[in-house]
């Protein structure tokens, strides 16, 4: 799906009190549209959670997402994947 749409979508979910997080691989949009929490990927497109049948990578990734959405800075949050800070979480 479009970065723009998720990110989009992402914020109106927001305002209607459901929790997301997007996955982008174009952080410029992210940045531009300013979603409520977004994860930068450093995949290629088609691949939003890494290479297929990588569960380990996979795995990370969704716990880094979901470790954004229990964050309680306010929105908007961009990070990106594979940054020590975020993997820490």
């Amino acid at each position: 799906m479009c970065n723009q749409t998720v990110c989009l979508i992402a914020a109106e979910l927001e305002r209607k009190g459901i929790t997301t997080g997007a996955s982008v691989l174009l952080k410029e949009v992210a940045e531009w549209v300013r979603p409520p929490r977004a994860l930068s990927m450093p995949f290629v497109h088609g691949y939003p959670l890494g290479v297929p049948h990588d569960a380990h990578v996979q795995r990370q990734v969704l716990m880094a997402m979901l470790a954004m959405a229990q964050r309680e800075e306010l929105p908007p949050l961009i990070e990106t994947y594979g940054e020590d800070d975020v993997n820490a979480r």
